[in-house]
């Protein structure tokens, strides 16, 4: 039988509830852009028309996941802002939707960082970047 694994700290378990809002602020942001946009194309009178092509092209945006995914201005302050202070050796949690892991950080250059999960094969890193996910340091997190 294998270690027991220890319970998520209540910061990192804020943090995932956190990421789903943060998740709809970028979404939100991304429909008052367009909105902006196509009410600046179309003109003033048509506000509720630009509304709504504004909202199709919005939902088309959400249904297509390069864009989804690559589209995230809230959600990527935040990660760089809080994962600012990791360096290789330190460990961190990798945060996600619904659950978090303890990483390793093993190098780092600009905004691109190497992590070693637990469940990689040994010597194995995944490249990541601060602005797609979220790193919270974990020796912060053990303070408090």
């Amino acid at each position: 039988m294998g270690p027991v694994p220890k319970p998520m700290p209540q910061a990192v378990v804020r943090w995932t509830l956190r990421l789903r809002w943060l998740r709809a602020l970028d979404a939100a942001l991304a429909g008052l852009i367009l909105w902006g946009a196509v009410v600046g194309l179309a003109g003033v009178g048509r506000a509720r028309a630009a509304g709504l092509l504004a909202l199709a092209l919005l939902g088309l945006g959400l249904a297509i996941r390069p864009i989804r995914v690559r589209w995230r201005p809230v959600t990527g302050a935040v990660g760089l802002a809080v994962s600012r202070g990791l360096r290789p050796g330190a460990r961190a949690w990798y945060v996600r939707a619904r659950d978090a892991d303890v990483v390793l950080v093993t190098a780092r250059r600009g905004l691109r960082l190497v992590i070693a999960r637990p469940d990689l094969v040994s010597g194995e890193g995944m490249s990541v970047r601060r602005t797609r996910v979220l790193l919270l340091p974990a020796e912060a997190e053990d303070r408090r």
